[in-house]
């Protein structure tokens, strides 16, 4: 059972393989046998009832037709030409038309249908060349195909065959007379060509002639309106240039009498700044002066507080050394006592009486150290008291210690002379004098610049007999005798002269 079905499959199988045909898009297939009507089948696919039908092919494809004379052929003027074109056809896509073209070129390859044309077309051609001038031919050509293309149609419409187009690719006679229409064309057009240029030539001139007489014109006209111009210019110049000097004249006078003035302002402005500047150094050396006085006695105070706080901080720092010490050879008593006093109660007894008396002895010396040191303390506040009491009289003091320095800074230049020439004695005796003179001047200069300086005459307070040492500088020097006093007075001075 299995094996008759299999077979049947098999026959099944082989039938649709060797009845089903398909035609490709250019190729139709055409089924004929026991229809009165053959069936065509183009790009699809069908049936055929094996041994009933037959498959038939039509090329239905584009195809090309090469037209060429093989003999002159005489156009309407009796010139005999040879013509060569190239057609393009096709069976047409109508089923009438398939089926005219399927009793005429059934199987037959696309070569084959084109040779069986080209007698048809060529003599189509002929046709028309007899009916058309060498001159109608030769121009238009466009004209002579579509006459070809109409006349082809009507003949190959009968075949089932359409003409797509139809070009002409050469046109030859036997005389050379298109050769020479060409040539006589080509003269004529010469002609032309050369009457055309010619008059360009000439108008060309003409407008060249006009434009240079134009030209000529405007450069003429430019040339008198230039000309006017620079005369304008020129005069305007001559305007500007006197308006110029003009102004350049009154502005140099201007400039002169505002140096002037400028200079004048600038030497006052000069002579305010230094009058200006005289008297802020005076104020300066004022304020100096005073700044120095007050440092002085800064310096002093601070000294004599420094002191003070040294001695007492000394004073402090001794009766703590000896309390620690006290109380360490205390401690080590005890201990010692502690050790001990099983051995001697007695002992201990005399230990602590003598710790005491060391204690007390320690207490009244410490007390014994700040006495002192506020003793010197307040005898430093004295020194101070006095010292800016008889300021003037210290300062007095410290510029006669100086003046031996200075008198030796004065003479100093002397000692380096070593060899001295003496020629005339002068009017008040001999040269030597004058130059051994030279140093007590120095000194009294120096002694006046101190005075004129601090206000301290240092020559009075020497003296200390003057009513300024009296009663000016309150120097008291009862109980002195006479040399003491004035070196009082006198350091009373120069200690008020430097605190100044």
């Amino acid at each position: 059972m299995l094996f008759v079905a299999a077979v049947f499959a098999v026959i099944i199988m082989v039938i649709a393989l060797t009845c089903w045909v398909k035609a490709p898009p250019d190729v139709a297939f055409i089924l004929s046998g026991w229809r009165a009507k053959p069936r065509m089948l183009v790009g699809q696919g069908g049936v055929k009832v094996p041994l009933l039908e037959r498959v038939d092919k039509l090329y239905l494809g584009q195809m090309t037709v090469d037209i060429r004379t093989q003999q002159s052929v005489p156009t309407n003027d009796f010139i005999n030409v040879k013509v060569d074109a190239v057609a393009k056809v096709s069976v047409d896509d109508s089923e009438e038309a398939r089926l005219l073209a399927s009793k005429n070129f059934l199987n037959l390859n696309p070569e084959a249908i084109a040779d069986q044309l080209r007698d048809s077309l060529e003599g189509n051609m002929r046709e028309i060349v007899g009916t058309l001038s060498l001159k109608e031919i030769s121009t238009n050509r466009d004209s002579f195909s579509e006459q070809v293309k109409a006349a082809a149609a009507q003949d190959m419409e009968r075949l089932g065959i359409k003409v797509i187009s139809c070009n002409i690719q050469n046109i030859t006679d036997e005389t050379g007379l298109i050769t020479d229409l060409g040539a006589d064309n080509t003269a004529r057009i010469r002609k032309d060509a050369s009457i055309a240029k010619a008059l360009a030539d000439r108008d060309v001139s003409v407008k060249q002639a006009e434009a240079m007489k134009e030209a000529n014109d405007a450069q003429v006209k430019a040339e008198l309106e230039i000309a006017q111009r620079q005369n304008e210019l020129a005069i305007r110049k001559a305007e500007l240039k006197r308006e110029s000097d003009i102004k350049k004249a009154e502005a140099d006078a201007a400039y002169a009498i505002q140096e002037q003035e400028q200079r004048k302002a600038i030497e006052t402005a000069t002579v305010d700044a230094e009058i200006a500047k005289a008297n802020r150094e005076e104020a300066l050396r004022k304020q100096q002066v005073a700044v120095r006085e007050q440092e002085l006695a800064a310096e002093v105070q601070k000294k004599a507080d420094a002191e003070k706080y040294n001695i007492s901080k000394q004073a402090e720092a001794e009766l703590s050394k000896r309390q620690r010490e006290s109380e360490a050879k205390l401690y080590e008593q005890q201990r010692d006592a502690e050790a001990k006093k099983a051995q001697a109660e007695a002992t201990k007894y005399a230990m602590e009486q003598e710790a005491a008396g060391i204690t007390a002895k320690a207490q009244a010396e410490a007390e014994a150290i700040r006495l002192k040191g506020e003793a010197e303390a307040a005898a430093m506040d004295k020194k101070a008291e006095a010292l800016k009491k008889y300021g003037k009289a210290a300062m007095a003091q410290m510029a006669i210690e100086i003046l031996p320095k200075v008198a030796a800074e004065v003479a100093k230049p002397l000692g380096t002379i070593d060899k001295v020439t003496i020629f005339g004695g002068g009017a008040n005796g001999s040269g030597m004098s004058a130059m051994t003179d030279n140093v007590p001047l120095v000194m009294a200069k120096t002694i006046q610049t101190i005075k004129e300086a601090t206000g301290v005459d240092i020559a009075e307070i020497m003296r200390a007999e003057s009513y300024d040492a009296k009663v000016t500088k309150n120097v008291n020097v009862t109980g002195m005798e006479k040399e003491e006093a004035r070196e009082a007075v006198a350091a009373a001075a120069l200690a008020g002269a430097a605190g100044k």
